[in-house]
């Protein structure tokens, strides 16, 4: 058995090796002011993520608000659980089941290790941007739990109307663009009905209609190309 003495030893030096409520509190105040004099109430902040780049609004404090797709809202009315940082699995099943939530997080679970990027926006939108005052108000008053889509609603639809009242994502306009030129060109064209005439030669279905539609698709994809 260890000596009483040696107990008492490592019993006191687990016991203050956490700093004490006060400083935490402290550290925490410390941080908050930092990033107060760092950015604005009602600054757009974005950061980059691997397929995509996230977007939120500044509320002040240390605290952002943003639109995350979000799958434990739906399966769990545990507050406690739906606070805590949402994880990768969290967000990819919330994407499927297109649910999602406006929510405040702390800069650092926002930024998720990533370097911050400040109003982005202003120098790409023919729209002015609103007052911080209002941006924030306006990101507040859509705190809770909101449909998600990943093309027609998503984070930087949500941040694009706060700060410069208008809906609309230039990622989702930039994969769409792109989505049109790989799928309705010529070349998509010119396979699809070669296709179409093997499958049906091989099916041996020669009617009116059959026909009709191996003609139409590619005629539709070169007329649109």
């Amino acid at each position: 058995m260890f000596p009483p003495h040696l107990l008492a030893l490592i019993f006191i030096s687990s016991a203050t090796s956490q700093p004490p409520p006060e400083e935490e509190e402290e550290e925490k105040k410390k941080e908050k002011d930092r990033y107060d004099l760092m950015f604005s109430r009602g600054d757009l902040l974005e950061v980059p993520r691997t397929l995509f780049t996230h977007f939120g609004i500044y509320l002040g404090g240390g605290r952002v608000a943003h639109f995350i797709p979000d799958i434990l809202p739906v399966v769990s009315s545990d507050q406690c659980r739906i606070k805590q940082m949402v994880t990768n699995t969290r967000l990819i099943l919330g994407v499927l089941v297109k649910c999602g939530s406006v929510r405040v997080d702390s800069v650092e679970d926002f930024a998720y290790g990533a370097e911050i990027i400040v109003n982005p926006m202003d120098k790409m939108c023919s729209r002015a941007a609103l007052q911080g005052e209002e941006v924030a108000r306006r990101a507040e008053k859509l705190l809770g739990d909101v449909a998600y889509s990943l093309l027609w609603y998503n984070c930087e639809h949500f941040v694009m109307y706060c700060r410069y009242g208008t809906v609309m994502s230039f990622q989702t306009f930039q994969f769409c663009k792109t989505l049109r030129k790989m799928l309705l060109s010529r070349a998509v064209a010119k396979v699809t009905a070669v296709l179409a005439a093997s499958l049906l030669i091989y099916l041996r279905v020669m009617n009116t209609w059959s026909i009709l539609l191996a003609v139409l698709l590619p005629f539709l994809i070169w007329m649109a190309s």
